[in-house]
C-alpha cells in the first residue's frame, strides 16, 4: 500500500466563547492515500470546512497534527505553510474566488506565476481549452455565468497539477444541472491528474462518487466508509 499523502492525527479545535470553550473538532484521525477521492460530509456546524481549513494549514488546530507529503504543517510558519500550499495544493470553493479585475486568463495564470512558471500563458490557456472556456479567456469573471466562473475555479485549480485538491461545497451556488455539470468535470481532471481528492458536500449524491465518506457529527469522525457507487 502506498505511502499516506495526508495523515491527520487526533485533531481537536477549540474556540472560546460566552459560555466557555466550544469544541469544533474532537481528535480526528485518517490518512488519505495519493490519487484517493475522499467527501467529508455532515450536518451544518459539523465542523466540516474547519477540518478543511486546518487540512490547508488555513486554521491552526488546538492540538493534534496534519502531516502532508512527509511535512508537518504546523511545525512550519505561516510563510512556510502558505508556500507549502502554492506547491502541493489546489482550491475549488463555493462562491468562486475569482479576481473580478482579472480576466479568464488572468486568473488561472496567476498561481503559475506566483510558482514562477515562464509558460504561464500557454499553460492557462489550454487548461482553459480542456474546461471548454477556450472563447471566454479575455471575458471578466461579471461577464461569465456561475458555471462558466466555477469552470474557470476548477481550471485555475488543476493548472499547478496539484498534489491534493481541497473543494469545499463546490456546487452550493449552482442550479443542479449546471452543478452536475461541474462535478462531472471535476471528477474527470481529477482523474486525469491523479489528484488527491477532499471534497466537503451536503449531498450524498455527489459524496458517493468519492471512493471514501467521513462522516462528522458535532466536531466527531463518527464513519469512515469505502463508497458502494465509486
Amino acid at each position: 500500500m502506498s505511502e499516506a499523502l495526508i495523515a491527520v492525527q487526533r485533531v481537536t479545535k477549540q474556540v472560546a466563547d460566552s459560555s466557555g470553550t466550544l469544541t469544533i473538532l474532537h481528535e480526528i484521525s485518517f490518512e488519505l492515500r495519493p490519487a484517493e477521492s475522499v467527501a467529508i460530509v455532515g450536518a451544518s456546524g459539523s465542523g466540516k470546512s474547519t477540518l478543511l481549513a486546518i487540512l490547508a494549514g488555513l486554521d491552526v488546530p488546538s492540538s493534534g497534527t496534519v502531516v502532508v507529503a512527509g511535512t508537518d504543517l504546523f511545525r512550519l510558519d505561516e510563510d512556510a505553510r502558505a508556500a507549502l500550499r502554492s506547491r502541493t495544493m489546489g482550491f475549488v470553493f463555493q462562491s468562486f474566488q475569482l479576481l473580478g479585475n482579472l480576466t479568464a486568463l488572468e486568473n488561472v495564470m496567476l498561481p503559475l506565476e506566483l510558482l514562477g512558471q515562464r509558460d504561464a500563458r500557454a499553460a492557462a490557456t489550454a487548461m482553459l481549452q480542456r474546461v471548454g472556456l477556450g472563447e471566454r479567456l479575455g471575458h471578466y469573471p461579471k461577464l461569465l455565468s456561475g458555471g462558466e466562473q466555477q469552470r474557470v475555479a476548477l481550471a485555475r485549480a488543476f493548472v499547478v497539477r496539484p498534489a491534493v485538491l481541497l473543494a469545499d461545497e463546490p456546487t452550493g451556488s449552482l442550479d443542479f444541472a449546471t452543478g452536475e455539470k461541474v462535478m462531472a468535470l471535476m471528477f474527470e481532471l481529477n482523474r486525469e491528474a491523479g489528484t488527491t481528492l477532499v471534497l466537503v458536500t451536503h449531498d450524498r449524491a455527489i459524496a458517493a462518487r468519492c471512493q471514501r465518506q467521513l462522516s462528522l457529527e458535532a466536531g466527531r469522525l463518527v464513519g469512515d466508509v469505502a463508497s458502494a457507487t465509486a
